[in-house]
């Protein structure tokens, strides 16, 4: 790869304000594609889904939630899977970016380990999901309730996660034509939001309560 090939934090947020993103063929692989794809998956957030059983287990106060206090442990524990897009340099450009206040992740904790969590890309107001990670049960959807609830309170219009997948459909995610998404995309990013204006819920129970309340 030449220097005028190379892959830089400015082309990549150029990139999520048009709407593409980047991945790998696999962990091994040095090379980055871009995607555009025709259908786009967001999660509406105004319809995120709680179920009876997941408001439980979020009420619950057997785990502990971060806001960017373990960036680099979210997006190795994203990319510990047989199959995965995140390569060397995708890993190093979103820590770039995260250093740069662009890329943000959420922790979900239990007994002092971190058991899950979700990353992405803050463009106006947009939350470019990348990837999120499980290793107990119900861990990434904890994570996903404690970001939409933040997204909502700070001024997001958008949360984008690509692709839809049978586990995000459950929490309300939808598909939607490239057209539509580029449009939503367009109005987000008038927007002037930021993700650090306000803290996280103080407790579970908040995260229900305000979610519920408005979905």
């Amino acid at each position: 790869m030449t220097d005028e090939d190379r892959v830089t934090t400015d082309l990549l947020l150029h990139a999520y304000r048009s709407g593409i993103f980047p991945m790998a063929e696999h962990q091994n692989d040095p090379e980055i594609f871009w995607v555009d794809p025709r259908k786009r998956g967001i999660l509406p957030l105004d319809g995120f889904h709680i179920s009876r059983s997941l408001a439980r287990r979020l009420r619950r106060d057997d785990y502990q939630m971060s806001l960017n206090h373990d960036f680099l442990a979210v997006l190795d524990g994203c990319a510990d899977r047989p199959e995965t897009w995140i390569n060397a340099e995708i890993r190093d450009l979103y820590s770039q970016l995260h250093e740069l206040g662009k890329a943000h992740s959420i922790e979900v904790w239990m007994d002092g380990a971190l058991v899950g969590g979700v990353y992405g890309v803050t463009v106006g107001g947009a939350f470019c999901g990348e990837s999120m990670f499980s290793r107990a049960t119900d861990a990434s959807k904890i994570a996903l309730a404690w970001l939409v609830d933040l997204l909502r309170r700070t001024g997001f219009t958008l949360f984008d996660t690509q692709f839809i997948t049978p586990h995000l459909a459950s929490l309300g995610g939808q598909e939607i034509a490239r057209s539509a998404y580029h449009a939503h995309l367009a109005e987000a990013l008038r927007c002037d939001a930021d993700i650090l204006s306000q803290p996280l819920a103080g407790s579970g129970q908040e995260v229900v309560q305000r979610i519920t309340q408005t979905s």
